[in-house]
């Protein structure tokens, strides 16, 4: 699976543009604030509908526009396959694949399977639950589509359940009709707890086996999924919680209150592990995904790497540049210099400047 081209309209900084990719590693590189970020960020909402920064619709479109656009043209076994994203400021966006309309998310997922790695993906073991909630649903909403459509209900159910715990101090009577959503939440919920214990179990055969490579055979690293309730009690907890969740206007239970723990040599990094342990595990977590896709579509995902070296030790870089091989990789960054260090083949480059992608050389070795 490969990406032949994009094309933007109206979109971010850039009016128009059209880039062709080649197969193996391409470099967009240019000062900060000039676009590079906005090509991936284009690729990930053909791979999967959304901003990677949880953005809107109406934020990426370009200012004072209506409207904007993005094309991408995937390679898939010869066949070429045209994504076109519609994307409107006052309605919601139309997805076309081939020409052809679809009216689910859903509908496009597995057509463009997509690895994205931006330095704040560094930090995701020591951050926040809801960062590792959202690192674990990026992931299975490309690879399943039962799970993106159950998330997709659970997360609506949640906030008209929340509606509803706001709205019963002013109508008391509303408190009989919440068992209804809660059958919701728990069916939808449960698909999605089971979902996140596999993906946590078949996570962990890759990335401890990474890890071990990039730290010299010295770290063990294990990823555990903590869920705030099972799917043998939710239904019995909710209905527990209900008074607690009356007076703090909101659902304590379920699925979006999961965590993620990671343990190296049996010591939780998340609290006690150095920012080195923390980034090296993320690495070793971001390679894990890259296997992972390809174990279970037996496609190649597109590689797309956002200024992430810069924030790589030399070895971290090396293990990182010498583990993507045949990857087609597309990779942001201020200068060159970090893969002429490194003796890093390159295929294409462009330069990125205020909205337009200029082609280089056609790579260096």
């Amino acid at each position: 699976m490969t990406i032949k081209s994009l094309e933007l309209n109206n979109y971010r900084n850039y009016e128009s543009l059209k880039i062709d990719f080649c197969e193996g590693t391409n470099i967009l590189y240019g000062e900060n604030a000039q676009g590079k970020t906005n090509i991936l960020e284009a690729i990930y909402v053909s791979s999967t509908t959304k901003s990677h920064k949880s953005t809107k619709d109406k934020d990426i479109i370009s200012f004072n526009e209506e409207e904007g656009h993005i094309r991408t043209y995937i390679v898939k076994n010869d066949d070429t396959t045209k994504v076109d994203i519609h994307l409107r400021n006052a309605k919601s966006k139309g997805i076309a694949i081939n020409n052809e309309r679809i009216r689910r998310a859903a509908d496009l997922m597995g057509v463009l399977n997509v690895v994205f790695f931006a330095p704040e993906d560094l930090a995701i073991i020591k951050q926040g639950p809801v960062e590792r909630r959202r690192f674990a649903d990026m992931e299975l909403c490309q690879l399943d589509k039962v799970y993106l459509d159950s998330l997709n209900n659970y997360n609506k159910i949640v906030n008209q359940r929340g509606k509803l715990l706001r709205d019963i101090p002013f109508n008391p009577s509303l408190a009989d009709t919440i068992t209804v959503w809660d059958e919701q939440m728990v069916t939808y919920g449960s698909l999605i707890i089971e979902r996140r214990k596999q993906f946590a179990n078949q996570l962990n055969e890759i990335t401890r086996r990474i890890h071990k490579k990039l730290t010299g055979f010295k770290e063990e690293l294990s990823i555990y999924y903590e869920p705030n309730t099972t799917v043998f009690d939710f239904a019995d907890k909710l209905s527990q919680s209900l008074e607690k969740d009356i007076r703090l206007k909101q659902t304590t239970v379920g699925p979006h209150r999961d965590d993620f723990s990671f343990f190296v040599n049996g010591v939780d990094i998340r609290k006690f592990g150095s920012q080195g342990q923390q980034r090296t595990a993320a690495l070793s977590l971001k390679l894990s995904e890259l296997e992972l896709i390809k174990k279970i579509t037996n496609e190649t995902p597109v590689l797309l790497l956002d200024d992430v070296l810069s924030e790589l030790d030399s070895n971290r870089q090396n293990f990182l540049l010498n583990s993507i091989g045949s990857i087609q990789t597309i990779i942001t960054c201020t200068g060159l210099d970090e893969f002429v260090n490194n003796r890093f083949t390159i295929d294409r480059i462009f330069r990125v400047v205020d909205g337009s992608a200029i082609l280089l050389d056609e790579g260096m070795d």
